[in-house]
């Protein structure tokens, strides 16, 4: 048989199985005892549909921010929308934040937002472009202008606040458009409260690894170590207001399969 022709039946006869229903059942057992290596029976994926271009949301996304409403949020006071961004307004009273907080509350998520710091600068350190993404209104990545800001290492732009600074600094310059994608796995505790397993939180600032699969210690908290007070399996994400007019653009989460989420 000539090798063209080979090929042919060889991808006549891969259709042919597709449609079948491919695998082994003579293969031995996984780890998990469960399902066999190849096993046709085993659940295949569920289709989704990424977004037309890198950042958009997937088909199985909840949008959260998509430039047109703040339905999806609460705060005591609205935050400012102008076309399609949302910047985080001057505070009605000193020294009184007005944190963005999320309808729907979430445990395990991917998200994906866009923020961008102020321009022209106008303070330094974490007076300058100074916000925070707080997952179960606990847990903070923090958000800052990171560009050429000295400013103690867990507090820059990808860390994770008053523990663990960035592997690297990958931020953009103020004014420019920045990115993060994160993946937060909410921590686990035991019907006595006892944590069995702490909270990580894998992100990507602007397409770089900056934390990889991170504990994290605790409920952050400025000064002091965090640490884990039990609490339920889900609970709004939280925009920080820290008295900086940074944006954001484009938000939405995809609660991970097999974790908690309600409304």
């Amino acid at each position: 048989m000539r090798m063209c022709t080979f090929v042919a039946a060889l991808a006549l006869a891969g259709a042919a199985s597709a449609q079948e229903k491919p695998g082994f059942r003579d293969t031995p057992m996984l780890p998990d005892g469960t399902w066999r290596v190849h096993d046709p029976d085993r659940p295949y994926p569920a289709v989704v549909t990424p977004g037309a271009k890198p950042g958009d949301a997937p088909s199985d996304a909840t949008v959260l921010f998509d430039g047109t409403s703040l339905d999806a949020w609460t705060s005591a006071q609205p935050w400012k929308l102008q076309g399609g961004v949302l910047t985080v307004p001057p505070r009605a009273v000193k020294g009184v934040g007005n944190d963005l907080v999320s309808r729907q509350s979430f445990g395990d998520v991917q998200l994906h937002l866009e923020f961008r710091t102020p321009s022209p600068v106008q303070h330094s350190s974490q007076d300058r472009g100074n916000s925070g993404i707080w997952f179960m209104q606990r847990y903070e990545v923090q958000i800052l202008d990171g560009y050429q800001n000295p400013t103690y290492a867990d507090g820059t732009v990808g860390a994770v606040y008053g523990w663990k600074p960035p592997l690297v600094n990958a931020a953009r310059p103020p004014g420019e458009w920045q990115s993060y994608d994160i993946v937060f796995e909410r921590p686990r505790f035991a019907a006595d409260g006892k944590l069995e397993s702490p909270a990580y939180v894998t992100v990507f600032l602007n397409g770089v690894l900056v934390q990889n699969r991170q504990a994290m210690l605790g409920t952050t908290i400025w000064r002091k170590v965090a640490t884990y007070q039990p609490h339920g399996d889900a609970a709004p994400i939280q925009l920080q207001d820290h008295d900086s007019p940074v944006s954001f653009r484009n938000i939405w989460v995809r609660p991970l399969a097999g974790a908690p989420s309600e409304k």
